[in-house]
């Protein structure tokens, strides 16, 4: 199951690859969180159809647009922008890396 493995990475602080809107992604996931019932993950791509991003900044990926999910070899650093105080965060936070 994806939350498995995007739990994993959270934990290990491992980057995970995938496919997102047909486009192949590395990420780095930071949360993994409920709304609307659904589940979703706020992560940091690292590299978007083999091209790094042009600024850091947190994404929200629906875990149901995320096929081809597989744990990746490269580790991260929870980057600072990241707040699991957030409120977005309250009451529906399932499992966040530690920072």
């Amino acid at each position: 199951m994806d939350s498995k493995i995007l739990l994993e990475a959270i934990a290990l602080r491992k980057c995970v690859a995938a496919r997102y809107n047909r486009m192949a992604v590395r990420l780095a996931p930071h949360i993994l969180y409920t709304r609307h019932d659904e589940l979703f993950v706020d992560a940091v791509t690292v590299e978007r159809d083999g091209q790094p991003p042009r600024e850091i900044k947190l994404g929200s990926f629906k875990l149901a647009g995320l096929t081809e999910l597989e744990l990746a070899a490269q580790s991260f650093q929870p980057t600072p922008i990241f707040d699991p105080a957030a409120p977005k965060y309250t009451d529906t936070t399932l499992f966040a890396v530690e920072t």
